[in-house]
Protein backbone atom coordinates (compact mmCIF):
# COMPACT_ATOMS: atom_id res chain seq x y z
CA UNK A 1 0.00 0.00 0.00
CA UNK A 2 1.30 3.42 -0.98
CA UNK A 3 2.13 5.59 2.03
CA UNK A 4 -0.17 8.58 2.37
CA UNK A 5 1.49 11.83 1.45
CA UNK A 6 1.87 14.58 4.07
CA UNK A 7 -0.72 17.30 4.37
CA UNK A 8 -0.28 20.54 2.41
CA UNK A 9 -2.07 23.59 3.80
CA UNK A 10 -3.27 26.01 1.13
CA UNK A 11 -3.87 29.50 2.53
CA UNK A 12 -6.00 31.96 0.57
CA UNK A 13 -6.58 35.56 1.76
CA UNK A 14 -9.90 36.79 0.36
CA UNK A 15 -10.98 40.40 -0.15
CA UNK A 16 -13.66 41.64 -2.58
CA UNK A 17 -13.02 39.09 -5.32
CA UNK A 18 -16.53 37.78 -6.00
CA UNK A 19 -15.86 37.66 -9.75
CA UNK A 20 -12.67 35.60 -9.40
CA UNK A 21 -12.86 33.49 -6.22
CA UNK A 22 -14.90 30.69 -7.81
CA UNK A 23 -12.31 29.99 -10.50
CA UNK A 24 -9.55 30.14 -7.88
CA UNK A 25 -11.23 27.61 -5.58
CA UNK A 26 -12.17 25.29 -8.45
CA UNK A 27 -8.51 25.15 -9.48
CA UNK A 28 -7.42 24.37 -5.90
CA UNK A 29 -9.98 21.62 -5.41
CA UNK A 30 -8.92 20.04 -8.72
CA UNK A 31 -5.36 19.42 -7.47
CA UNK A 32 -3.90 16.00 -8.26
CA UNK A 33 -2.21 16.18 -4.84
CA UNK A 34 -5.30 15.38 -2.78
CA UNK A 35 -4.02 15.49 0.81
CA UNK A 36 -4.74 19.15 1.33
CA UNK A 37 -6.57 21.53 3.61
CA UNK A 38 -7.76 24.86 2.23
CA UNK A 39 -7.93 27.77 4.66
CA UNK A 40 -9.88 30.78 3.40
CA UNK A 41 -9.51 34.03 5.34
CA UNK A 42 -12.25 36.48 4.38
CA UNK A 43 -10.71 39.84 5.21
CA UNK A 44 -14.02 41.68 5.82
CA UNK A 45 -15.07 41.67 2.16
CA UNK A 46 -17.93 44.03 1.34
CA UNK A 47 -19.12 42.01 -1.66
CA UNK A 48 -20.32 38.40 -1.96
CA UNK A 49 -16.85 36.86 -1.49
CA UNK A 50 -17.59 35.61 2.05
CA UNK A 51 -20.85 33.96 1.02
CA UNK A 52 -19.13 32.23 -1.90
CA UNK A 53 -16.43 30.91 0.45
CA UNK A 54 -19.07 29.51 2.80
CA UNK A 55 -20.84 27.87 -0.15
CA UNK A 56 -17.64 26.06 -1.20
CA UNK A 57 -16.91 25.02 2.38
CA UNK A 58 -20.36 23.42 2.64
CA UNK A 59 -19.58 21.37 -0.47
CA UNK A 60 -16.03 20.23 0.42
CA UNK A 61 -14.87 19.27 3.90
CA UNK A 62 -11.27 20.16 3.11
CA UNK A 63 -12.18 23.86 3.22
CA UNK A 64 -12.23 25.99 6.38
CA UNK A 65 -13.44 29.60 6.31
CA UNK A 66 -12.65 32.34 8.81
CA UNK A 67 -14.32 35.76 8.55
CA UNK A 68 -12.53 38.86 9.87
CA UNK A 69 -14.88 41.51 11.31
CA UNK A 70 -12.63 44.30 10.00
CA UNK A 71 -10.14 44.60 7.18
CA UNK A 72 -6.66 43.73 8.43
CA UNK A 73 -4.69 43.22 5.22
CA UNK A 74 -3.20 40.18 3.47
CA UNK A 75 -0.35 39.70 5.96
CA UNK A 76 -2.72 39.36 8.91
CA UNK A 77 -4.95 37.04 6.85
CA UNK A 78 -2.06 34.80 5.86
CA UNK A 79 -0.72 34.74 9.43
CA UNK A 80 -4.11 33.65 10.75
CA UNK A 81 -4.06 30.86 8.19
CA UNK A 82 -0.56 29.86 9.28
CA UNK A 83 -1.65 29.71 12.93
CA UNK A 84 -4.56 27.43 12.08
CA UNK A 85 -2.74 25.23 9.56
CA UNK A 86 -2.13 21.54 10.29
CA UNK A 87 -0.02 20.67 7.25
CA UNK A 88 3.64 19.73 7.05
CA UNK A 89 3.93 22.09 4.08
CA UNK A 90 2.17 25.30 3.08
CA UNK A 91 1.39 27.13 -0.14
CA UNK A 92 -0.20 30.55 -0.63
CA UNK A 93 -2.60 31.34 -3.46
CA UNK A 94 -4.19 34.74 -4.08
CA UNK A 95 -7.96 34.65 -4.41
CA UNK A 96 -8.11 36.35 -7.81
CA UNK A 97 -5.55 33.99 -9.36
CA UNK A 98 -5.82 30.33 -10.37
CA UNK A 99 -3.44 27.39 -10.71
CA UNK A 100 -2.81 24.28 -12.76
CA UNK A 101 -4.15 20.98 -11.33
CA UNK A 102 -0.59 19.65 -10.92
CA UNK A 103 0.76 22.71 -9.06
CA UNK A 104 1.06 21.19 -5.59
CA UNK A 105 2.14 17.76 -6.78
CA UNK A 106 4.96 19.15 -8.92
CA UNK A 107 6.10 21.59 -6.23
CA UNK A 108 6.10 18.80 -3.64
CA UNK A 109 8.01 16.35 -5.86
CA UNK A 110 10.53 19.05 -6.74
CA UNK A 111 11.06 19.94 -3.08
CA UNK A 112 11.45 16.30 -2.05
CA UNK A 113 13.77 15.27 -4.88
CA UNK A 114 16.16 18.15 -4.21
CA UNK A 115 16.05 18.16 -0.41
CA UNK A 116 14.83 21.76 -0.41
CA UNK A 117 13.00 23.87 2.15
CA UNK A 118 11.29 25.92 -0.56
CA UNK A 119 10.11 24.90 -4.02
CA UNK A 120 9.16 27.54 -6.62
CA UNK A 121 7.60 27.36 -10.08
CA UNK A 122 7.09 29.62 -13.07
CA UNK A 123 4.03 31.82 -13.60
CA UNK A 124 2.30 33.75 -16.34
CA UNK A 125 0.46 37.06 -16.27
CA UNK A 126 3.46 38.75 -14.65
CA UNK A 127 6.88 39.91 -15.82
CA UNK A 128 9.15 37.03 -14.90
CA UNK A 129 12.44 36.18 -16.59
CA UNK A 130 12.42 32.59 -15.38
CA UNK A 131 15.28 30.26 -16.20
CA UNK A 132 16.24 26.59 -16.28
CA UNK A 133 15.54 24.22 -13.38
CA UNK A 134 17.96 24.68 -10.52
CA UNK A 135 18.65 24.17 -6.84
CA UNK A 136 20.23 27.05 -4.94
CA UNK A 137 22.13 27.46 -1.69
CA UNK A 138 21.01 30.05 0.84
CA UNK A 139 23.20 32.86 -0.49
CA UNK A 140 22.40 31.95 -4.09
CA UNK A 141 18.66 32.00 -3.35
CA UNK A 142 18.91 35.45 -1.74
CA UNK A 143 20.74 36.70 -4.84
CA UNK A 144 18.00 35.18 -7.01
CA UNK A 145 15.44 37.10 -4.98
CA UNK A 146 17.42 40.34 -5.28
CA UNK A 147 17.51 40.05 -9.08
CA UNK A 148 14.06 38.50 -9.58
CA UNK A 149 15.56 35.59 -11.51
CA UNK A 150 14.45 32.87 -11.83
CA UNK A 151 11.63 33.28 -9.27
CA UNK A 152 9.67 36.40 -8.37
CA UNK A 153 9.24 38.52 -5.24
CA UNK A 154 5.85 37.18 -4.15
CA UNK A 155 4.87 34.33 -1.77
CA UNK A 156 2.56 32.52 -4.19
CA UNK A 157 3.73 29.92 -6.70
CA UNK A 158 5.86 28.29 -4.02
CA UNK A 159 5.74 25.46 -1.47
CA UNK A 160 7.39 25.86 1.94
CA UNK A 161 8.06 23.60 4.89
CA UNK A 162 5.58 24.62 7.57
CA UNK A 163 8.32 24.68 10.22
CA UNK A 164 10.15 27.42 8.32
CA UNK A 165 7.03 29.55 7.76
CA UNK A 166 5.88 29.29 11.38
CA UNK A 167 9.30 30.62 12.44
CA UNK A 168 9.12 33.50 9.96
CA UNK A 169 5.49 34.67 9.50
CA UNK A 170 4.52 37.88 7.71
CA UNK A 171 5.33 41.12 9.51
CA UNK A 172 1.95 42.82 9.94
CA UNK A 173 3.48 46.25 10.46
CA UNK A 174 4.05 46.53 6.72
CA UNK A 175 1.33 46.76 4.07
CA UNK A 176 3.37 47.08 0.85
CA UNK A 177 6.49 45.15 -0.19
CA UNK A 178 5.68 42.90 2.78
CA UNK A 179 5.90 39.92 0.43
CA UNK A 180 9.51 40.76 -0.37
CA UNK A 181 10.38 40.97 3.33
CA UNK A 182 8.66 37.64 4.02
CA UNK A 183 10.63 35.91 1.26
CA UNK A 184 13.88 37.52 2.33
CA UNK A 185 13.47 36.22 5.89
CA UNK A 186 12.44 32.78 4.61
CA UNK A 187 15.27 32.41 2.11
CA UNK A 188 18.00 33.63 4.44
CA UNK A 189 16.90 30.90 6.88
CA UNK A 190 16.58 28.11 4.30
CA UNK A 191 19.25 25.61 3.35
CA UNK A 192 18.14 24.91 -0.20
CA UNK A 193 15.66 26.39 -2.64
CA UNK A 194 14.62 24.50 -5.76
CA UNK A 195 13.06 25.97 -8.90
CA UNK A 196 11.18 24.40 -11.81
CA UNK A 197 10.24 26.61 -14.78
CA UNK A 198 6.81 25.08 -15.47
CA UNK A 199 4.19 27.85 -15.54
CA UNK A 200 1.81 26.36 -13.02
CA UNK A 201 0.51 29.60 -11.50
CA UNK A 202 -1.72 32.08 -13.36
CA UNK A 203 -1.49 35.63 -12.03
CA UNK A 204 -4.47 37.89 -12.80
CA UNK A 205 -3.45 41.53 -13.20
CA UNK A 206 -6.63 43.49 -12.46
CA UNK A 207 -7.03 47.26 -12.37
CA UNK A 208 -8.79 47.35 -8.99
CA UNK A 209 -5.95 45.63 -7.14
CA UNK A 210 -3.65 47.34 -4.64
CA UNK A 211 -0.87 47.54 -7.23
CA UNK A 212 -2.85 50.01 -9.34
CA UNK A 213 -4.48 52.11 -6.60
CA UNK A 214 -3.10 55.43 -5.35
CA UNK A 215 -0.56 56.22 -2.64
CA UNK A 216 -1.15 56.44 1.10
CA UNK A 217 0.78 55.97 4.33
CA UNK A 218 0.11 52.22 4.25
CA UNK A 219 1.84 51.88 0.89
CA UNK A 220 4.74 53.99 2.11
CA UNK A 221 5.59 51.30 4.67
CA UNK A 222 7.41 49.82 1.65
CA UNK A 223 10.15 52.36 2.32
CA UNK A 224 10.74 50.85 5.76
CA UNK A 225 10.82 47.36 4.23
CA UNK A 226 13.56 48.34 1.78
CA UNK A 227 15.54 50.06 4.52
CA UNK A 228 15.36 46.91 6.65
CA UNK A 229 16.35 44.51 3.86
CA UNK A 230 19.18 46.65 2.47
CA UNK A 231 20.61 47.24 5.93
CA UNK A 232 20.66 43.50 6.66
CA UNK A 233 21.86 42.47 3.20
CA UNK A 234 24.77 44.93 3.34
CA UNK A 235 26.15 42.81 6.21
CA UNK A 236 24.95 39.27 5.44
CA UNK A 237 24.66 39.20 1.63
CA UNK A 238 26.70 42.10 0.18
CA UNK A 239 26.68 40.41 -3.22
CA UNK A 240 22.89 40.89 -3.31
CA UNK A 241 22.80 44.49 -2.07
CA UNK A 242 22.73 46.24 -5.46
CA UNK A 243 19.79 44.08 -6.50
CA UNK A 244 17.78 45.03 -3.42
CA UNK A 245 18.71 48.69 -3.90
CA UNK A 246 17.40 48.46 -7.48
CA UNK A 247 14.10 47.05 -6.17
CA UNK A 248 13.90 50.03 -3.80
CA UNK A 249 14.50 52.47 -6.67
CA UNK A 250 11.89 50.73 -8.80
CA UNK A 251 9.31 50.78 -5.99
CA UNK A 252 9.99 54.45 -5.24
CA UNK A 253 9.54 55.52 -8.86
CA UNK A 254 6.31 53.53 -9.23
CA UNK A 255 4.89 55.00 -6.02
CA UNK A 256 5.94 58.47 -7.16
CA UNK A 257 4.09 58.07 -10.47
CA UNK A 258 1.00 56.75 -8.67
CA UNK A 259 1.15 59.79 -6.37
CA UNK A 260 1.36 62.17 -9.33
CA UNK A 261 -1.55 60.44 -11.09
CA UNK A 262 -3.72 60.53 -7.95
CA UNK A 263 -6.06 63.42 -7.30
CA UNK A 264 -4.50 64.84 -4.14
CA UNK A 265 -3.69 68.37 -2.91
CA UNK A 266 -0.37 69.78 -4.09
CA UNK A 267 1.06 69.97 -0.56
CA UNK A 268 0.21 66.35 0.18
CA UNK A 269 1.71 65.26 -3.15
CA UNK A 270 4.93 67.13 -2.40
CA UNK A 271 5.10 65.46 1.04
CA UNK A 272 4.92 61.98 -0.46
CA UNK A 273 7.43 62.83 -3.19
CA UNK A 274 9.83 64.20 -0.57
CA UNK A 275 9.70 60.94 1.38
CA UNK A 276 10.28 58.95 -1.81
CA UNK A 277 13.14 61.26 -2.76
CA UNK A 278 14.85 60.72 0.61
CA UNK A 279 14.46 56.95 0.32
CA UNK A 280 15.83 57.02 -3.23
CA UNK A 281 18.93 58.87 -2.04
CA UNK A 282 19.45 56.29 0.72
CA UNK A 283 19.48 53.41 -1.75
CA UNK A 284 20.95 55.09 -4.79
CA UNK A 285 24.11 53.59 -6.26
CA UNK A 286 25.64 53.29 -9.70
CA UNK A 287 25.40 49.49 -9.55
CA UNK A 288 21.72 49.64 -8.60
CA UNK A 289 20.98 52.10 -11.41
CA UNK A 290 22.70 49.83 -13.93
CA UNK A 291 20.36 46.98 -12.94
CA UNK A 292 17.23 48.98 -13.87
CA UNK A 293 15.76 47.24 -16.90
CA UNK A 294 13.47 50.05 -18.05
CA UNK A 295 14.81 53.40 -19.24
CA UNK A 296 11.81 55.20 -17.78
CA UNK A 297 12.59 53.77 -14.33
CA UNK A 298 16.20 54.92 -14.64
CA UNK A 299 15.08 58.41 -15.67
CA UNK A 300 12.48 58.59 -12.89
CA UNK A 301 15.01 57.45 -10.29
CA UNK A 302 17.44 60.16 -11.39
CA UNK A 303 14.68 62.78 -11.19
CA UNK A 304 13.68 61.61 -7.71
CA UNK A 305 17.32 61.73 -6.64
CA UNK A 306 17.48 65.34 -7.89
CA UNK A 307 14.57 66.35 -5.66
CA UNK A 308 10.82 66.24 -5.08
CA UNK A 309 10.13 69.54 -6.87
CA UNK A 310 12.23 68.45 -9.87
CA UNK A 311 10.27 65.19 -10.16
CA UNK A 312 6.93 66.97 -9.71
CA UNK A 313 7.67 69.48 -12.49
CA UNK A 314 8.98 66.78 -14.85
CA UNK A 315 5.86 64.71 -14.26
CA UNK A 316 3.67 67.75 -14.96
CA UNK A 317 5.42 68.38 -18.29
CA UNK A 318 5.28 64.68 -19.17
CA UNK A 319 1.54 64.64 -18.47
CA UNK A 320 1.00 67.64 -20.75
CA UNK A 321 2.92 65.97 -23.57
CA UNK A 322 0.87 62.78 -23.19
CA UNK A 323 -2.38 64.75 -23.31
CA UNK A 324 -1.17 66.68 -26.37
CA UNK A 325 -0.22 63.47 -28.21
CA UNK A 326 -3.58 61.94 -27.30
CA UNK A 327 -5.54 64.64 -29.08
Amino acid sequence: MEQEKPMISVIVPVYNVEAWIGRCLDSILAQTYETIEVILINDASSDESGRICDHYAARDGRITVLHFSENRGPSAARNEGIRRACGAFVSFIDSDDYVEPCLLEKLYDNLLENGADVSACGADGIKLQGGPPGTFSRSEAVCCLAHGVPFNHVPWGKLYTMELVKKHPFDERYFYSEDLLFLYEILKSSNRVSYLPDRLYHYVNREGSQVHSGVDDRKCTALLVHDKICRDASVRFPEALAGFQQIALDTNTRLAMLAVEADMPSGMLYGYLKRLCQNTRRHFSRNALMLCQEKKVTAAALLLYAGASVFQEAARVYGQIKRWKGR
